[in-house]
């Protein structure tokens, strides 16, 4: 009985260090601040205390310098990964919510998490040949490819701006967030523009972004994390539609230069709108 005790031991023993063996400690502290960071939950707001509201869409261009924390690293690593790596990552455990944008940006249509793998990658069809060099009919290899943050171009945010009586103060709530990439045919290897994977309801995946580094290219001590960012917009982007009576985007009445300087009048337009609401 005893020699029983003492093999169990040592197993256990022996497990338990290759286990640790396996658990490296990259850095000289254990990290502990981001994977057990909460939300900052936001201020509430009465409906009888807004005194001015717009719905805006924008884009977020993954080309801007600015915006590179969110894009990279393309290939994650242990402390850090790309914003829609995180997406996936959270999409596919359960802890974010995929939406289709087939119906629009309402969040109407939630995706299953099959429906939701299906859009983050393609089927690739590799053709079969023989020793002659003749293609085999019916005989191609079809493989699942995934995307990565390497294909994605740009974000699209659905917001609300709203001027706040009671706080004195214009605010905004990011309501959704959806990624995109570049359509390319695969026979001609011409573009075909742009195409939305999926929406995510921000406000949930608030949870999960505040656990998750983004590179800090001043101070790698001081963590910010995908929720830092979009809280305090510390991204570039551009206005493609305010909320008409039409339900137009920017894109439909302008080109070209004009619809550059659209962006841009609309932001003026809010940020007069804001002074005026003040007396001195």
């Amino acid at each position: 009985m005893l020699r029983k005790l003492i093999i169990v031991f040592f197993v256990i023993l022996s497990s338990s260090s290759l286990f640790a063996q396996n658990k490296v400690l990259d850095k000289p502290w254990i990290k502990e601040n981001t994977p057990t960071r909460r939300v900052v939950p936001y201020t509430h707001v009465r409906e009888a205390d807004v005194m001015w509201h717009r719905r805006i869409w924008r884009t977020i261009d993954m080309r801007e310098k600015i915006n590179h924390p969110l894009y990279y690293p393309i290939t994650p690593i242990q402390d850090r990964k790309s914003l829609f790596d995180v997406l996936k990552e959270g999409i596919l455990e359960g802890t974010i919510t995929a939406y289709s944008d087939d119906a629009g940006d309402e969040f109407t249509v939630q995706l299953t998490k099959a429906e939701a793998k299906n859009k983050m990658g393609f089927w690739k069809e590799t053709k079969q040949y023989d020793d002659f060099g003749e293609e085999i009919l019916g005989a191609a290899d079809s493989t699942y490819e995934e995307y990565g943050s390497i294909d994605i171009v740009e974000y699209r945010l659905k917001e609300d701006w709203f001027f706040d009586r009671e706080r004195s103060i214009m605010d905004v709530r990011i309501i959704g967030l959806a990624p995109a990439l570049n359509i390319v045919d695969p026979n001609t290897g011409e573009s075909k523009g742009k195409a939305l994977l999926f929406w995510v309801y921000f406000p949930e995946a608030r949870y999960v972004f505040a656990n998750y580094d983004v590179f800090n290219r001043q101070n790698e001590a001081e963590k910010r994390t995908y929720e830092d960012i979009f809280w305090k917009r510390m991204f570039n982007s551009y206005i493609t539609k305010r909320s008409n009576v039409y339900d137009r985007s920017n894109k439909d009445y302008l080109k070209g230069l004009d619809l550059i300087l659209e962006s841009d009048n609309i932001k003026e337009d809010m940020f007069n709108l804001e002074h005026d609401m003040w007396h001195f």
